[in-house]
């Protein structure tokens, strides 16, 4: 039945039907993605935010149920859960502009919702509008042609008809497929290709959800592909459109960097500016003090480093778009080819995440007490778009999860090994060995023999008292953990840290590698060098610094 006006359940029941519809063009739209990079997941990633926005409100209509109040949420609590369910889980510069969409529909409803059913077409009309505008704003440098132009032109159409929900949705549908038709005369990528801007498409696909839920019809479809190749916009429409970015050519930004960001506007103001001058594709949405940020960069670990300078960075995804496959500069150039060999390594802080990324390896970010399921490390191996996949779990608690991943991922005609690793630094040393150009077994074992061949301890601090395999320990007595059992309490950081030191090195070691947290205290790498190189005749020390990774030190011994 249809949703005669826009109230709690419309917004359920949009959720699922843009869902449903997302599921089923998301390969469509996967395969005509070339702008702003040619890596085939706009769908996925537009299905992927969907997807989280639809378990918010779901989550929203539990609570209600579970309370026994008898009452249905308010349009107010059903909107802001979608737009924030979108928000944490936006993936790609597509879901990223989708869900600060979302949010611009959200901040009208939510503020104009006093229960009135004929002031529905009227919001719906502002709602599209302030979403179509706070989208365009949120994109550093907006470009014609994309899904911003096709949200444009259905906030213009919906705001030149009177009626209720349902003659805005049906108009703002029409004008957004119309606009969608028209973008490969605006964009040369699309042009050159033959194709119509996937981000447009997904968002062609939510509207149409969107009047299905409000009519109870099933939207027009989208034009035929021989119409779509040759639909072209007026010469003087395409020359007065904003420049901005041009497609990125060879030799484009390296990798792609998405992390939520707790963080106050006037941080994000600069953090805008610092990031626009790293890469592209800058897009930042979200307020209240949470932010989803998203850049195609070189330098993935300065692109972190902005974030922790802004505020607190978390869910970190950096993707290596590969050499020479992630940005389109030929015309009518396929979607890339799946790389041979990846290595996907879940990191436990912002600087490690970094380090690895810049050794080609895609991360997923863990922070204490938020390990990734096994479906976010199974979407990590998919970014990492190859043929073969090592995956390195760094933790022995996420061992059955990385095992689920990887099984999800071989279903999916991906060849992975899982190499149980126990430590960051027990990942590190399998990465440092990595060679893409060997046979995938040898390369395995080789990694496999490295991480076996670290030993691996931390230093931190307890949270309570508790029982230990050393003793009875006090909440703030520091902790040095050697293989995963604690072996010292000690009240001093640095000489907690030494002992641990020095009882692994007691059984020998040709390198140490410290990884330093961002509560370290600031001599501690200085004076562990010093105590090697005095006590310890040919053995190397290496130290890298790992941001906000739970513990305050993390050693390993080669």
């Amino acid at each position: 039945m249809p949703q005669r006006f826009f109230d709690a359940p419309a917004v359920r029941v949009w959720c699922g039907r843009a869902l449903s519809a997302l599921g089923r063009a998301r390969e469509e739209i996967d395969a005509i993605n070339v702008y702003p990079v040619a890596d085939g997941d706009t769908g996925t990633n537009l299905y992927l935010t969907l997807e989280s926005a639809a378990a918010a409100v779901e989550a929203v209509f539990s609570g209600h149920e579970a309370g026994r109040t008898g009452t249905a949420p308010s349009l107010a609590e059903a909107i802001r859960a979608m737009a924030h369910g979108a928000l944490i889980g936006a993936r790609g510069n597509s879901g990223t502009i989708l869900a600060q969409l979302l949010r611009g529909m959200a901040q009208v409803l939510a503020a104009e919702e006093r229960g009135e059913r004929d002031t529905g077409g009227p919001g719906l009309r502002r709602a599209l509008r302030h979403a179509a505008d706070s989208a365009r704003q949120a994109v550093a440098h907006p470009v014609e042609g994309t899904v911003l132009t096709v949200a444009s032109a259905a906030a213009d159409a919906a705001g030149r008809v009177e009626g209720g929900c349902d003659a805005v949705a049906r108009a703002a549908y029409e004008g957004a497929r119309t606009a969608l038709a028209a973008t490969p005369g605006q964009l040369p990528a699309l042009e050159r290709a033959g194709v119509v801007d996937a981000g447009g498409h997904g968002l062609v696909t939510v509207l149409g959800a969107l009047v299905e839920t409000l009519t109870g019809e099933t939207a027009p479809a989208l034009p035929a592909e021989a119409e779509v190749e040759h639909a072209r916009v007026p010469e003087e429409a395409a020359e007065s459109a904003d420049a901005g970015e041009c497609p990125p050519g060879e030799g484009g930004p390296a990798f792609e960097v998405i992390y939520l960001l707790e963080a106050g506007e006037p941080a994000v103001a600069r953090l805008r500016r610092r990031l626009d001058a790293l890469g592209d594709s800058l897009v930042v949405v979200g307020g209240d003090g949470l932010w989803n940020v998203h850049v195609h960069v070189d330098d993935a670990g300065a692109a972190v480093e902005a974030g922790v300078e802004a505020g607190r960075p978390y869910r970190i995804r950096i993707t290596h778009f590969g050499q020479g496959d992630a940005h389109t500069g030929g015309a009518g150039r396929p979607p890339r080819e799946r790389v041979q060999r990846a290595v996907v390594a879940v990191v436990p802080g912002e600087g490690l995440a970094g380090l690895c990324a810049e050794a080609g390896a895609t991360t997923v970010l863990a922070r204490p007490g938020e390990p990734p399921a096994s479906a976010e490390l199974a979407e990590a191996v998919r970014r990492a778009h190859a043929r073969e996949v090592v995956l390195l779990p760094n933790d022995a608690e996420l061992r059955q999860t990385a095992a689920a991943a990887a099984d999800q991922a071989r279903q999916a005609g991906v060849r992975v090994a899982l190499i149980p690793t126990r430590s960051a630094v027990q990942g590190i040393a399998a990465l440092a060995v990595h060679e893409p150009g060997r046979r995938f077994d040898e390369d395995v074992v080789a990694m496999t023999s490295a991480a076996g061949a670290t030993r691996y301890a931390e230093v931190t601090v307890a949270e309570r008292q508790s029982w230990t395999t050393a003793g009875i320990c006090q909440a703030g007595d520091v902790l040095g953990l050697v293989d995963g059992d604690v072996a010292v309490i000690g009240s001093d950081v640095a000489a907690t840290a030494r002992a641990v030191l020095d009882r692994m090195l007691a059984a020998g070691g040709e390198l140490v590698t410290l990884v330093l947290g961002d509560d370290a205290p600031e001599d501690i790498a200085d004076r562990l060098r010093t105590r090697v190189r005095e006590a310890y005749l040919a053995v190397d020390t290496v130290v890298y610094r790992g941001g906000r990774q739970g513990s305050l030190l993390l050693i390993g011994v080669e």
